[in-house]
């Protein structure tokens, strides 16, 4: 299982090793193994400069934002703004004021739901969606629709996991409103062709929303070439803390946008008769928000830019490489999503053994990996099958950490036959 094929050349760019020294948590053993780490789709490990730089914020300034003279509120404010200047740069934002923090791409996306949707999709409308969705990227559209008498459309996924473009235009019409798709699918690794998506979406008078989650720890985003309207990312896919994200929007939408929230700090002046909002973009961000999270998020974000995004992407490419050669010669092993554009994961199924049998035999070997439908049940339903187990890479990864996982899955086959 081991076996390295020669086809497949590493590339020297990116120096690993000493990417890895920088991860606590890599450095550890579960059930006596060395921990190998592939389940970064679902949250990936966090390095030590963003452990530290949230540490430091408790440490040395931390502080409420915006509303304080003193000088610890000072510095956060600063820090806290800083942070959104960095994630501008990283998506590609034209201003700052485009750039809220949230919770992550969940909330960003039933922001965008309960906001804009709200006011600009009513009876008789549609939001179409693609087969390939997280649920993130489903249920607020339901819910939304449900409210308002619209209609969900979602466009087909084939025998790869690849969207049918010719299904997903010929759903686009004059009621198409919204229309909402993952940059990079979670469950398969699918890339989808968002620029292509983006515009046929404006060409049929429609916003489109993207759900970036996936894409932002593997490609290089520029939100002003896609052209989109909307995108979403979480921090913790990114090598950031958890319960904090961001989501760019076109200015002209979101000054006409109705807040989600009430509260404080998202208010330019409150009677009890009435209500102002604030300018971009604290109407969107009322109450306290995560200030030492978002400030540790622009260190990873800062991080991981240091490493070089092409580095990082041909590094994992070939990863996905060598891995996809090396599953696909395990006899009984079959992989779910094969597109020809793919991004770092392997979801596969094993004859005889459930997925959740296949995750806690590799846990005793140290290998983690998720199993079940990965929050994107109907992907599963495409595929007649309840779940996969899904192998899911980072910049961290090695080949032999792909080798402990193809031993891992022998070991498997072994104890069920």
């Amino acid at each position: 299982m081991s076996a390295q094929p020669d086809s497949i050349r590493t590339p020297e760019a990116l120096d690993v090793a000493a990417v890895r020294r920088e991860f606590p948590l890599l450095q550890t053993t579960v059930h006596g193994k060395p921990l190998v780490y592939l389940d970064s789709a679902a949250s990936a490990q966090k390095p030590q400069v963003v452990i530290d730089a949230e540490r430091d914020v408790y440490e040395r300034y931390y502080s409420n934002i915006h509303r304080g003279v003193h000088q610890l509120s000072v510095l956060a404010t600063d820090a806290y703004e800083r942070a959104r200047a960095r994630v501008q740069h990283f998506l590609g934002a034209r201003e700052a004021r485009e750039i809220l923090f949230v919770r992550g791409a969940t909330e960003a996306i039933n922001l965008v739901a309960q906001t804009y949707g709200r006011r600009n999709v009513g009876a008789g409308d549609e939001v179409l969606i693609t087969g390939l969705e997280h649920h993130s990227n489903i249920v607020p559209w339901q819910m939304l629709c449900e409210e308002k008498g619209a209609t969900l459309k979602v466009a087909p996924i084939d025998d790869a996991g690849v969207v049918d473009m010719a299904a997903f235009e010929g759903l686009l019409g004059p009621r198409t409103r919204i229309v909402s798709v993952s940059h990079v699918s979670n469950a398969l690794g699918t890339i989808n062709p968002v620029e292509r998506m983006t515009e046929r979406a404006h060409a049929a008078g429609a916003v489109i929303v993207i759900d970036g989650a996936q894409a932002a720890p593997h490609l290089a985003i520029d939100v002003e070439r896609i052209g989109c309207d909307f995108y979403a990312f979480s921090g913790h896919k990114v090598y950031g803390p958890s319960g904090v994200g961001a989501l760019y929007g076109r200015a002209a939408l979101l000054e006409a946008m109705p807040p989600w929230q009430g509260g404080g700090d998202m208010i330019s002046s409150v009677t009890f008769e009435k209500s102002t909002w604030a300018e971009l973009p604290h109407k969107f961000e009322a109450g306290t928000p995560n200030v030492a999270g978002t400030i540790a998020l622009a260190v990873a974000i800062e991080w991981l830019e240091g490493l070089g995004l092409e580095a990082v992407a041909a590094h994992e490419d070939e990863l996905l490489a060598y891995g996809t050669e090396l599953l696909s010669a395990i006899p009984g092993l079959r992989l779910v999503g094969t597109a020809p554009d793919k991004a770092g994961v392997l979801s596969f199924v094993l004859d005889g053994v459930h997925p959740h049998d296949i995750g806690t035999i590799l846990d005793y070997e140290g290998v983690a990996i998720r199993t079940g439908h990965h929050c994107a049940q109907p992907v599963m339903d495409r595929y007649g099958i309840p779940a996969t187990a899904r192998a899911s890479l980072a910049c961290f990864n090695t080949r032999e950490d792909l080798d402990a996982l193809a031993r891992g899955i022998g070991k498997v086959q072994e104890m069920f036959k």
